[in-house]
């Protein structure tokens, strides 16, 4: 029996994951609380790596990950893993954004009542002998305005949990359609609108660029005075130190922090405030949530693995589409046609435009682009090369790289079209896909022809003129070269020609230069497929 990939498991996950793995044939390495310099020892090994929130995967970490192909996240977070250096590496970084969704929305509704009802304050007090019922009188959620910053699975699912408490619902989200979200009694509106409708925002936005420190100092200072705050989605997103001063200063009424900048959280001031409820990032902590979100990531690496499908990734759409099986061939078609690429051009490529004329291969066009670059890239780099990192290593060498739609072909309507560009030429290169294990190039700077792109491929141009094929054949088999195919392409009798012939083997040295030194021969190339 072959011997499967190794699975790395550094956080602790469900036993159930674990089995999975066993089930299928992979070992498993299971460090639950590895520290980083465990991990970095492991992760050599590895050809997935599967982690929660506690694991960083640095940089510095991807460096040591020689064989590693894959990160899983079991969770939907994945501020925790450098994914720009991941695709970089081509390393594919997938979570599980639906498996924790529930659990997460219902803390996000145990913290919006205990704020509003003062429930650990009171429950502590009485803990301590008091009873001082006054102390904490509530507000209710009924009638009350509920602004959603993030209006994706969580946060819609908190959304309609609080429409059943006669909440009134607004939300803002810069990609849901106003039309969508309208029938669901929720209206989208600007960021500063919702800071000054609201009585309660909840925060449930991934934490980027965009988001990081989104509920700052300004934004608090726009907000209705007497709001509370709830953010059990990521820390970073609320600037801690500007919600302490809105908190001392009466601005804010109230926060509900089930994240932090900084985990266990450093500002002790914030968390110990008494306006303040706080849980250490349990979002996710249900016995249901750990166990879907364990099962579903197991399930989605043995698919990925298993040649079926790319699920929950965050960067690697072009794998996605490319392991589509309708896709197979244009796939194999494109990497052909960017290998030729390669081996065609003269002097530093400058662009590459990559087109389809089947107008069902739109969607497609990432992973053919993707496909092409890989071919080009793949014999000349040093470092693994996938879907995934081929066009970032286009653009680090200043690549410019185009993909369009193209016109309609009655004759090739399964066309990919490949034009490229060096500082000394210009060249196009096309092929077509006339069934799943058929594929061909049929074009070579507008010259006509066909041949299936394998082995060894002997490329000139000649003048059309009887005996240039002759002399040509007469050197391959004086070399012991046996001919597996031939096309030949011409604008017309008498012009320039070009031929491609497909070989069993590699010409020797000397026939190459013998067939370079024909009269009339130009532009010889000898392309390996």
């Amino acid at each position: 029996m072959t011997q499967r990939e190794t699975i790395l498991i550094t956080d602790a996950v469900d036993e159930q994951c674990i089995g999975i793995f066993t089930e299928h044939g992979f070992t498993v390495q299971n460090r639950p609380g590895a520290s980083p310099a465990e991990t970095a020892e492991l992760i050599g090994g590895a050809d997935a790596l599967i982690v929660r929130s506690q694991t960083k995967v640095t940089a510095s970490l991807l460096e040591r990950a020689a064989r590693l192909k894959i990160i899983g996240r079991a969770g939907a977070g994945v501020d925790n893993i450098d994914v720009a250096a991941a695709t970089r590496k081509g390393v594919i970084v997938m979570n599980t954004p639906g498996g924790n969704t529930i659990a997460t929305a219902e803390h996000t509704l145990a913290m919006i009542l205990a704020l509003a009802r003062n429930i650990p304050p009171a429950h502590q007090s009485l803990q301590e002998g008091r009873w001082a019922r006054s102390q904490f009188t509530g507000t209710e959620l009924h009638g009350k305005t509920l602004g959603v910053v993030g209006l994706g699975r969580v946060g819609m699912e908190v959304a309609k949990r609080c429409q059943g408490f006669g909440m009134t619902v607004i939300a803002f989200d810069p990609v849901q359609l106003p039309e969508r979200v309208a029938k669901l009694q929720i209206r989208l509106v600007a960021f500063d609108e919702l800071l000054r409708l609201s009585d309660f925002i909840t925060i449930h936005a991934p934490l980027m660029d965009e988001t990081r420190g989104l509920i700052s100092r300004e934004a608090l200072a726009r907000c209705r005075k007497g709001v509370r705050i709830i953010n059990c989605a990521r820390g970073g997103i609320v600037d801690e130190q500007a919600l302490l001063e809105a908190l001392t200063s009466g601005r804010v009424a109230g926060a509900a922090l089930d994240v932090f900048e900084q985990e266990p959280p450093g500002n002790t001031a914030l968390i110990r405030h008494p306006g303040v409820v706080v849980t250490p990032h349990l979002g996710a902590s249900t016995v249901e949530a750990q166990e879907q979100v364990a099962i579903q990531i197991a399930k989605q690496i043995v698919d990925f693995f298993d040649g079926r499908s790319v699920t929950g990734s965050v960067n690697a759409d072009p794998v996605r589409i490319a392991m589509r099986k309708e896709l197979q061939p244009y796939i194999r078609l494109a990497e052909s046609l960017g290998r030729c690429i390669g081996q065609m051009k003269q002097g530093a490529l400058t662009g590459v435009r990559i087109g389809v004329r089947n107008g069902d291969l739109t969607d497609a066009l990432p992973a053919i682009g993707a496909a092409v670059l890989k071919g080009l890239f793949d014999p000349v780099m040093s470092e693994p090369l996938n879907f995934l990192n081929a066009p970032l290593v286009a653009r680090e060498r200043g690549m410019a790289v185009e993909m369009y739609q193209a016109g309609g072909d009655e004759q090739h309507p399964h066309h990919i079209e490949t034009e490229y560009r060096t500082a000394e030429e210009q060249h196009q290169l096309g092929g077509t896909v006339f069934g799943p294990q058929d594929i061909r190039i049929t074009s070579v700077d507008r010259f006509h022809l066909e041949i299936k792109p394998e082995g060894y491929l002997l490329m000139y141009s000649n003048r059309d003129e009887p005996g240039m094929l002759a002399a040509v054949s007469r050197i391959l088999a004086d070399a012991a070269v046996n001919i597996a195919g031939l096309s030949l392409g011409r604008y017309g009798p008498g012009t320039t020609a070009l031929t491609i012939i497909s070989l069993d083997q590699p010409p020797p040295e000397t026939a190459l230069a013998g067939i370079a030194a024909i009269p009339g021969v130009s532009h010889l190339r000898l392309i390996h497929l």
